[in-house]
């Protein structure tokens, strides 16, 4: 059994590598929306740089299993702290794999193509990095006003691709060639309307935190949405 003092510090340096994996994946993200643009260097770094990521969930990883492993017994808060962790990263690891979809699918579209939802991207693009910087921020911070407020958030995220999608649908129903690179296109529009749910989930871990429940939202099949806690 350990020393309190050294867990504490323990628990300390799984928040600061928390905090650094949010603010690579956060940067990928922006990275991507670059790609997007044009940018041949971003897609080709987002596209190269897994491994740091990589190496900081094994960090993660292994720390929160020493916790579980070498203190006994956990309080409550710890407990909390250390689950929200491990699922927090497989959230992150998500989303990092949609950034180099992301990115990957910018060789491939024509710059003119992606020009005419362009500026709807670039917003969705900021949009989700901004819900995921806030909603890491919040886990580390045990923020539950923050945590909220990325739930908040995704209205806007959810509308932009909704207009993304409605520009491409109309695309692909009128052009007179090929529409081979369109359904890549609204896939990318898709993709950062999943990071704002995958955000939603972080911060349903940072609720966790606090409360001792997670909150999910989810959006019903009529279009309303409601948001459901579960019990830790």
């Amino acid at each position: 059994m350990q020393s309190r003092s050294k867990y504490i510090k323990q628990l300390d340096d799984l928040e600061a590598h928390v905090q650094r994996l949010g603010d690579h994946v956060v940067a990928d993200i922006r990275a991507a929306g670059l790609a997007l643009a044009g940018d041949e260097d971003s897609a080709e770094g987002v596209l190269q740089g897994r491994k740091a990521e990589r190496r900081l969930q094994h960090a993660i990883e292994s720390g929160c299993l020493d916790a579980l492993l070498l203190q006994q017994p956990l309080v409550a808060g710890d407990l909390r702290f250390v689950s929200g962790v491990f699922r927090i990263v497989s959230d992150l690891s998500h989303i990092g794999s949609m950034t180099r979809d992301i990115a990957f699918l910018s060789q491939s579209v024509p710059g003119e193509i992606v020009a005419r939802v362009g500026d709807n991207l670039a917003a969705s693009c900021e949009k989700a990095a901004d819900m995921v910087a806030l909603a890491v921020s919040a886990f580390k911070d045990a923020d539950e006003e923050a945590a909220r407020r990325v739930f908040s958030l995704d209205n806007e995220v959810d509308e932009l691709y909704k207009r993304s999608q409605d520009v491409i649908v109309e695309m692909i129903r009128t052009t007179t060639s090929d529409p081979e690179h369109l359904p890549e296109l609204l896939m990318v529009a898709k993709y950062f309307e999943r990071i704002g749910d995958d955000a939603q989930r972080i911060a349903g871990w940072a609720l966790f935190r606090v409360t001792g429940h997670h909150e999910v939202y989810y959006k019903a099949h009529d279009g309303e949405g409601a948001n459901e806690a579960f019990p830790s």
